[in-house]
């Protein structure tokens, strides 16, 4: 790392700590030449690859845009949409790819936007998966409702071995 102040071609690391959640890096620095100490931010970034082939930085600003669309009428608030941001992000992030396909940013985004609200998955599943038909629509509602059981029949579940732990 080149030193800011007498462009010195080399620095020491003094000290580097993980800042935003492990997203970045921040090293302290000493230059030898000068002396003088400064800053440098490392920051890992992901690549999301479209399918036209073009490589793009990954933006939650991108998620949050797609899924309000899906969420337009419906009782989601924006706290709720960056949560569900950052949850995708971090997703894709332990996948432990420098790049990732955008369909599998897609695929983060619907579990999370499931639990969120049935409606907007609906809505973002059928432009996501390019539902053709009304067979479509009933096959991803029947798989919801199966979901929702499974849900129930969990919750179910723990309340009965609960009651036979007292």
């Amino acid at each position: 790392m080149r030193c800011p102040y007498c462009r010195h071609a080399d620095s020491r690391v003094v000290d580097s700590r993980e800042a935003d959640d492990g997203q970045l890096i921040r090293r302290r620095r000493s230059c030898p030449e000068c002396g003088k100490r400064f800053t440098t931010v490392e920051e890992a970034v992901l690549a999301v690859v479209k399918r036209s082939g073009v490589t793009e930085p990954f933006s939650r600003t991108k998620i949050i845009g797609g899924v309000r669309k899906a969420c337009q009428g419906r009782p989601v608030d924006d706290d709720s949409l960056a949560l569900l941001a950052q949850r995708v992000e971090e997703t894709v992030r332990a996948k432990g790819a420098a790049e990732i396909p955008s369909h599998e940013v897609g695929l983060a985004i619907l579990g999370p936007l499931r639990d969120l609200d049935e409606i907007a998955y609906l809505r973002f599943a059928s432009v996501y998966r390019s539902f053709d038909s009304l067979a479509d629509f009933e096959r991803e509602i029947e798989t919801l409702r199966a979901v929702a059981r499974a849900r129930e029949q969990g919750r179910a579940d723990a309340v009965e071995a609960a009651g036979r732990t007292n």
